[in-house]
């Protein structure tokens, strides 16, 4: 597991509070692992306090920067988070990531935009009506807009397309793809990718060296979102043919399997969302 190290002593220290919902319990891996090991590294820089999402709103006048991380489904508290982004943007108090994201901290709506504006997506649609616009095929996949880490998520046969709900939903053709892979990003700098060699096993994975053409292919949704600060992962799948098609991009609470990576892009991802997290408390209005 991840390794402790002595905490220097500093002089000014910016207050994070951290958000994380440390008991929440995800398929085939830990995030209060993670949380545990990035808070034991930032508490070197920071004065530092974690917090459960639904006490954030209420705790978070008395911190110079909020820093989201593995807080769980919004799917979950929707209500709750809403007013926690409307109190944060009122009271100009810098949340990492950035509330300005237009992937998942906005819901799935980004994927029917991307897809209709010629990006390498997944093929998206949100009603029956334009059915012709998916490949045809003999399962799809429908999750809620508003969905993350497989809630909701169901396969659906082509003959069922129309028994279905379409509020707040979309439908993908299930795509028989050689692996997925993830771009990891602090602002819209790369940090490392990760891969799963095996489809049948999304959350074993190992490091992944991209080529020139699979970073300008993460570099563009990158750089198409409204972020400056914060992290952002970039999932993709490998088609049969060879190309990638965008799956995600996460842009609200990313879990970054820190666990998979050498230590010494560990500390470089780190000191990168140390940086980050440093410049976004300059934005706060005071």
């Amino acid at each position: 597991m991840f390794e402790r190290e002595e905490m220097p002593v500093t002089s000014t220290r910016l207050r994070v509070l951290y958000v994380s919902d440390l008991a929440y319990q995800a398929r085939g891996r830990r995030y209060c692992d993670e949380d545990i090991y990035l808070t034991s590294q930032l508490r070197k820089y920071f004065d530092l306090a974690v917090c459960h999402p639904l006490d954030a709103q209420a705790l978070m006048d008395g911190f110079d920067v909020v820093a989201v991380r593995n807080s769980g489904p919004v799917l979950y508290y929707r209500a709750q988070h809403e007013a926690f982004r409307a109190a944060a943007t009122d009271a100009g108090i810098p949340v990492f990531t950035e509330l300005t994201g237009k992937g998942d901290m906005a819901g799935k709506q980004y994927l029917l935009d991307l897809f209709a504006a010629g990006y390498p997506v997944i093929s998206t649609i949100d009603r029956i009506t334009d059915l012709d616009r998916l490949p045809d095929t003999d399962v799809y996949v429908a999750k809620p807009k508003f969905g993350a880490d497989s809630v909701g998520l169901t396969f659906v046969p082509r003959a069922d397309l129309d028994r279905l709900d379409y509020t707040d939903l979309l439908v993908q053709p299930r795509i028989d793809f050689l692996y997925e892979v993830s771009f990891y990003f602090v602002g819209r700098e790369f940090q490392y990718a990760l891969y799963a060699p095996d489809p049948d096993q999304r959350w074993v994975l190992e490091p992944y060296e991209p080529t020139d053409a699979d970073l300008a292919f993460a570099q563009r949704f990158v750089d198409w979102n409204d972020v400056r600060h914060g992290i952002q992962r970039v999932d993709a799948c490998r088609t049969q043919d060879g190309a990638l098609l965008l799956v995600e991009l996460e842009d609200l609470n990313p879990y970054l399997s820190l666990d998979r990576i050498s230590p010494a892009v560990r500390d470089r991802f780190v000191q990168a969302m140390k940086t980050s997290l440093i410049q976004i408390a300059k934005t706060r209005i005071r």
